[in-house]
Formats: structure tokens, C-alpha cells, sequence
């Protein structure tokens, strides 16, 4: 059903005139009827007054399908920074509608999982801006800096509150439940990641093993994953063997060569890592991902360098247009040049 259809419908099943709804709206009596006869459509603008007046949702104007609507949310969340409260509630029945009854479980649960988390980022813009400045006017304004750790991820100094075990005793249970054939190696990599960031080498090591076993897995991410695990133990020179002979083994991967700069970066030997994300930029097929250049720009800001950063975000601008399309009026290129102005600063 078309849209000036849909509003005709509504209307009757109001009991309301033409002219009420025009009133309503604030067009023109002339202006409904053509709507309803096909010969124009309503501005995008009034399609949340238009919803409101019949208190159904806007996606209810079109008739979409139940996929339609997902994927409406979907793309919505990827493109919006902030919903409004009745978009928002609007997603959040809809979702909670379609898990009652039981159909595409998975693809709701992420989608509300995604929802909330666009919430909590636009809500955490916020803390982090007056956290900050509540900080800036008084340093010793403790609650606010741990609300930047909850904002910002920032590290904190007690163990009993910074550690992981939540996360790793819930990735035990993914893999432990895990009942897929073949099984997923992903849910490996948070394990593994988690238990790193704990030292916590010995039990990494086992799930490792196990990692290796997995028709999914990636080799590439098994001898990466022993370097870490070398370091955790607190044995650099052996974790520096690994990678380097990974290296040399991959000259010209830039998988590995990403992973490898990774290593380097976090033992803040910025020249070599500086090294690694060219050479791993170098070999990247086009379309290029800007991930290598991303890394490169935070060290020059690290380390200080302003006009090497400035010169690495025009490098990013200039792959978003020639390897993506993208124009200077698109969110990806105007969000870059955000970052930019922001690491400038």
C-alpha cells in the first residue's frame, strides 16, 4: 500500500476530515488530498507528525516488512549519532515485540544489544565532556575521573575492579557451550585476549592449544598469540624471536605485518612500529581499510609530532576518496576530518 494510501486509510479509520488533518499538520486541506490521490507525497519532515496524529510508528506508514524494519534499525544505528526518545522507544517495543514472538532471535538480540550501546555512546559523549571539565576545575574530583574510566575506558589502578574475570569466566561458558560444527574460533580470541590482559599466561596457553585445533583458526593468530604469551610471562626476548621470524616468514602479508605492529606498538618501540604499519599499508589490496594510517597518525600524536599527524589524516582523507568514493559531504570523511581537528588540538 502507497503511502498516500496508507494516510487515507488511517484518516477514515479516525473518523477525521481532510481538513483536520490539515490542521494538525499545518498544510494545506489541498495538500492532504494530493497525498492521497498519488499526485505528491508528504515532505520527510512531517512524517513523525503524521505518525503521531494516527499513534502509530513511522516504519507503520510504509507497510515494511519485518526484515525491512530490521534492517531499517540496522543501517539507522550505523548512520545516526543520536536517536530521539520516541525513535528510540519506537526500536526498543518493535525489538521487544519480535523477541516475544520468537522469530530471527539472534539478529533481534544484537540489534538490541546495538541499540542500547548507541545510547550509552551518545550518553558517554556527554559524561566524558562535563567529567572533564568538573576534573579541570577541580583535579581532586574523584568520582568524575572514575566516571571517565566508565566513559573513555580509561585504565584503573585496582586490580579487584580492573581485572577481567567476568569477561573470561563468560567466554569460558561461550566456548565451553559452544555446540557448532565446525566451532567458532572467535569467541578463542576474547578468551585469550582477556586472560592476556590478566597475565593470566598459563591458562592462555591451554585454550591456545585448543584455539590451534580449530578448522577456523588462523595460523597467522597462533604464533601471534605465543609471542603474547612469552611477554606475559615476562620472557621478551623470546616473544621478540617469534615475531620477528613471523616477519621474516611474511614479508609481505600485511595481516601479519599489522599484527606484528601491533606488538611493537604496545612495547612503545614506535620506530619499529612506525616501520611495520608502512610496509603493512604498502601491501594492502585496495579497497584499502585506513587502520594502518589510523595507527601511524597516534603515534606522531604520541610522540608529539603534529605535522606528521596532520600530513597522516590528509594520507586517510585521500584513501576515503580514491579507494572508497567517498565525498568531502559524506559522515566517514566529515568524521576524519573531525579526528583530525581533534588531534590537533
Amino acid at each position: 500500500m502507497k503511502i498516500g494510501e496508507k494516510i487515507r486509510q488511517m484518516r477514515t479509520t479516525a473518523s477525521m476530515t481532510q481538513d483536520q488533518l490539515a490542521v494538525k499538520l499545518g498544510v494545506s486541506p489541498q495538500s492532504v488530498s494530493k497525498w492521497e490521490n498519488g499526485i505528491t507525497m508528504p515532505d520527510i519532515t512531517l512524517l513523525p507528525d503524521i505518525a503521531e496524529s494516527f499513534g502509530i510508528s513511522i516504519d507503520e506508514l510504509f507497510d515494511l516488512t519485518t526484515e525491512q524494519k530490521l534492517r531499517r534499525i540496522e543501517n539507522r544505528i550505523e548512520i545516526e549519532e543520536e536517536f530521539s526518545e520516541q525513535t528510540f522507544k519506537e526500536y526498543e517495543n518493535f525489538l521487544h515485540d519480535q523477541l516475544k514472538e520468537g522469530k530471527n532471535k539472534t539478529s533481534v538480540l544484537s540489534l538490541l544489544a546495538n541499540l542500547y550501546h548507541h545510547r550509552m555512546e551518545a550518553d558517554s559523549l556527554r559524561v566524558s565532556k562535563y567529567g572533564r571539565e568538573a576534573i579541570l576545575s577541580d583535579p581532586a574530583k574523584k568520582d568524575c575521573q572514575w566516571l571517565l574510566n566508565k566513559a573513555e575506558g580509561h585504565t584503573i589502578w585496582d586490580w579487584n575492579i580492573g581485572n577481567h574475570s567476568g569477561a573470561i569466566d563468560f567466554y569460558k561458558k561461550v566456548v565451553s557451550t559452544d555446540k557448532g560444527e565446525p566451532k567458532s574460533s572467535l569467541p578463542y580470541y576474547y578468551l585469550i585476549d582477556n586472560l592476556l590482559a590478566d597475565n593470566r599466561a598459563d591458562e592462555a596457553e591451554r585454550y591456545l592449544q585448543i584455539f590451534a585445533t580449530l578448522p577456523s583458526a588462523n595460523p597467522v593468530m597462533v604464533d601471534v598469540y605465543k609471542a603474547y604469551i612469552a611477554l606475559a610471562r615476562y620472557d621478551v626476548s623470546t616473544a621478540d624471536s617469534i615475531i620477528e621470524s613471523g616477519i621474516a616468514a611474511h614479508p609481505e602479508d600485511c595481516g601479519y605485518l599489522f599484527e606484528a605492529v601491533q606488538y611493537y606498538a604496545r612495547k612503545c618501540n614506535y620506530s619499529r612500529a612506525l616501520e611495520l604499519y608502512e610496509r603493512s599499508w604498502k601491501y594492502e589490496k585496495a579497497p584499502r581499510y585506513s587502520d594502518s594510517l589510523q595507527g601511524i597518525a597516534t603515534i606522531y600524536k604520541i610522540l608529539g609530532d603534529k605535522e606528521r599527524v596532520a600530513v597522516t589524516y590528509d594520507r586517510i582523507l585521500e584513501c576515503l576518496q580514491e579507494d572508497w568514493g567517498y565525498s568531502k559531504d559524506d559522515k566517514p570523511y566529515i568524521e576524519t576530518e573531525r579526528y583530525k581537528a581533534d588531534a590537533l588540538k
